[in-house]
């Protein structure tokens, strides 16, 4: 193994829009193949057509490529040595019947004509001697229709005859299987716990037991990386290694634990309501014709919910929380993801994203809020129609720090471009009296003789009048920016001033005076 070169595969079905669990797959085989010099491949595992899901396909390639965890070789990234990446296209070529072909020849599978009715009989049976996991096993197909039970010239004739069958392993009774997986450590598990799984359908497609072990055996793959989930189903994998003379050569294990609800109780799923999309990308599943938003239509940024998912279930090793993926690439190892299932936490992915919202320019954010800000200002009689950049990049400077998403930089910050028309009534009912009411007159008149109306000289103007009628700036400075802004918190409020420029913080404070004027018969009382 040491000598191969590392080559993992995402193998999801396309029956269905790619859930977060299945972009963590992606991303710790993708961190795994560029740290190691290795390919990462996209397999499609199609066997089971029933399941089939039509967009689903090109829903996976559009959200890796979103994430920017993108394959060097498979479906919709390029053909290399080891094409087709779909297993149906593999399925006609023969490959899986090989293969199956073999395991019944070496006596390590065997033909089953059971139809439905008989198996069903045969569970019930099971259930009614109280059989606390009822299946087909190396107990139940001594008294069932296959080529175990049957005389060699009838399973000849049913084969004739075209009889419906399928191809099962042939699990031994009574024996230790063991096992290494890179996360969980050895693995010991009884046959007897095991069952005959189904390699080949009647229709002759292979299952996923079958398929992806043919799979990984032609595509040379190094490593295994799955959900817990398929825990259960690796040592009858195992067996199907070793029936093929390959246990020794076997791709090394790894089953990444569950990614549980926020309080920890049970897998999450699509289905669960946290308030935090399940899907990368919008999907819409026809079949049951349920809408599920993404991702990147809710304003996560990709970078921000990769480095989220990697640290579900991994952990560097040190406080870092932050990660490029280049940095990602570079700490991350199977040994350090956790064997129990890790909560998803609502409120951490959007601190995540702010992160992220932070480190980009003000440039950068302002060319994407413009398409926010041209459908809003579509709709209302602002006082700037038409910003300048400088303008809106100054704006997205001063409502990030307080902002998980550039969608809420418009509720953030309107007033920046429509002057308010009402004015945070609880402030008011506060904060207004004769004295207060003649303050903000004398601040009116004081900033018409600004020069420089810069954050530093507004805030010294202010602090002076404030001084001059012997009112405490701190009493006055949040009726200033109601008066300025209409709502009582926010940015800082010079530079809310200084950006909003001399002109126009003038026309509001004398027209705040005049509307609050109008509506409160100020107090005599002191501040």
């Amino acid at each position: 193994m040491e000598n191969r070169r590392v080559r993992l595969r995402f193998a999801p079905s396309p029956t269905g829009g790619l859930h977060m669990g299945g972009v963590r797959t992606a991303l710790f085989c993708y961190l795994f193949a560029k740290k190691h010099k290795g390919d990462f491949i996209l397999r499609i595992e199609d066997t089971d057509q029933t399941r089939y899901v039509r967009g689903a396909e090109e829903y996976i390639i559009e959200s890796l490529k979103w994430c920017g965890i993108e394959p060097n070789e498979g479906v919709g990234f390029g053909d290399g040595t080891y094409a087709p990446y779909r297993q149906s296209e593999r399925k006609e070529l023969g490959i899986y019947k090989k293969y199956a072909d073999q395991l019944v020849a070496d006596g390590h599978a065997y033909y089953a004509f059971d139809t439905a009715e008989e198996l069903d009989a045969m569970r019930k049976r099971l259930e009614a001697a109280k059989v606390a996991a009822p299946q087909y096993n190396a107990v139940t197909r001594q008294s069932m229709r296959n080529s175990l039970t049957l005389s060699e010239d009838e399973v000849k004739k049913l084969l004739a005859a075209g009889t419906p069958h399928v191809i099962r392993l042939k699990v031994p009774r009574n024996e230790e299987i063991r096992f290494h997986d890179i996360i969980r450590g050895w693995v010991v598990v009884n046959s007897t716990q095991v069952d005959d799984k189904v390699l080949l359908k009647s229709d002759g497609m292979p299952t996923y037991h079958l398929a992806h072990i043919v799979d990984d055996i032609e595509m040379e793959i190094s490593h295994a990386v799955r959900g817990e989930e398929w825990l259960p189903s690796a040592p009858a994998h195992v067996l199907i290694y070793r029936f093929l003379g390959r246990e020794g050569n076997m791709p090394l294990l790894a089953h990444l634990p569950l990614i549980l609800k926020p309080d920890g109780n049970g897998k999450l799923s699509k289905r669960d309501k946290s308030g935090i999309p399940m899907f990368p990308l919008n999907w819409y599943d026809e079949r049951t014709g349920e809408s599920y938003i993404g991702y990147r239509e809710t304003g996560f940024f990709p970078e921000a919910f990769v480095n989220m998912l990697a640290m579900l279930g991994w952990n560097p090793g040190t406080p870092q929380e932050i990660f490029s993926m280049e940095e990602l690439i570079q700490a991350f190892s199977f040994e350090r993801v956790n064997k129990s299932g890790a909560k998803f936490d609502p409120e951490k992915t959007k601190w995540f994203n702010q992160q992220y919202l932070r480190k980009k320019s003000d440039k950068e954010l302002a060319e994407l809020f413009l398409p926010i800000l041209k459908e809003k200002l579509k709709t209302t009689s602002a006082s700037y129609q038409q910003p300048t950049t400088d303008y809106i990049e100054g704006v997205c400077r001063l409502v990030k720090e307080k902002s998980h998403f550039v969608s809420e930089f418009w509720d953030a910050g309107s007033y920046f471009f429509i002057a308010p028309a009402n004015y945070d009534a609880e402030v008011i009912k506060k904060r207004w009296n004769d004295a207060s009411a003649n303050f903000m007159k004398n601040v009116t008149e004081s900033f018409k003789n600004v020069n420089t109306f810069t954050a530093a000289e507004t805030e010294a103007n202010f602090k002076k009048t404030a001084e001059a009628q012997a009112i405490p700036p701190g009493q006055v400075m949040q009726l200033l920016r109601v008066c300025v802004s209409g709502v009582g918190g926010g940015p800082m409020l010079f530079e809310i001033i200084e950006l909003l420029g001399k002109e126009e913080v003038i026309k509001r404070l004398e027209k705040a005076i005049t509307v609050i004027s109008q509506k409160i018969q100020p107090s005599t009382k002191a501040l």
